[in-house]
């Protein structure tokens, strides 16, 4: 086999793209305050574990479930949709249970980080990439998670108050959307 760049490229900017922990900045900060911390290598292999899980086991956890694909992914898009909700209208909706090591597990390696989207598009990307691929695309995505993370503290003083809250707004009506695509385009699938 030879190595394709290509292959490692797509996979990697895919994966960024639908994790968007850039994104998600302003929700990871204010759940930094309400849980008291975020334990960022907690959080970090928590989500890299469950998106080499589910790259090999996915549908076969599912199956075992009683559950499929999109059932998963509008489980996740109501979750995704509540914490949206919460950055704009900036009510609390997830109580703050001040422990940073539940936290670091729900909701943010779970379904912040590995979200059905993402866990999805791990599932889908084996449709037309090898494994070595996905799973080299999930690592560098992960090192970038751990980096964002630990840097959240930085990013705050960065932004300011101001700018934290705009920026918060902007990403919720963002993250609203995002979880609307998800709902609606597995919602469908319950009908027929």
């Amino acid at each position: 086999m030879t190595f394709q760049l290509d292959h490692l490229l797509t996979t990697t900017f895919t994966l960024f793209a639908v994790i968007d922990i850039v994104g998600s900045i302003p929700l990871l900060i204010s759940l930094k305050d309400k849980m008291g911390g975020i334990r960022s290598t907690q959080a970090t292999l928590i989500s890299g574990l469950l998106m080499i899980l589910f790259l090999f086991a996915g549908e076969a956890f599912l199956k075992i479930l009683g559950l499929d694909i999109r059932s998963f992914a509008v489980g996740g898009s109501v979750v995704i949709f509540l914490l949206g909700l919460e950055m704009v209208l900036g009510h609390e909706i997830f109580k703050g249970d001040k422990d940073a090591k539940s936290g670091s597990v729900v909701p943010i390696a779970f379904p912040i980080i590995a979200g059905s989207g993402t866990l999805t598009t791990v599932m889908s990307l084996k449709a037309n990439f090898e494994e070595l691929y996905i799973l080299s695309g999930i690592l560098i995505n992960l090192i970038v998670v751990y980096i964002v993370l630990k840097s959240l503290k930085v990013i705050e003083k960065a932004l300011g108050p101001a700018g934290l809250l705009a920026v918060r707004k902007f990403f919720g009506v963002i993250l609203l959307a995002i979880a609307v695509k998800i709902f609606s385009s597995n919602i469908a699938a319950f009908g027929k």
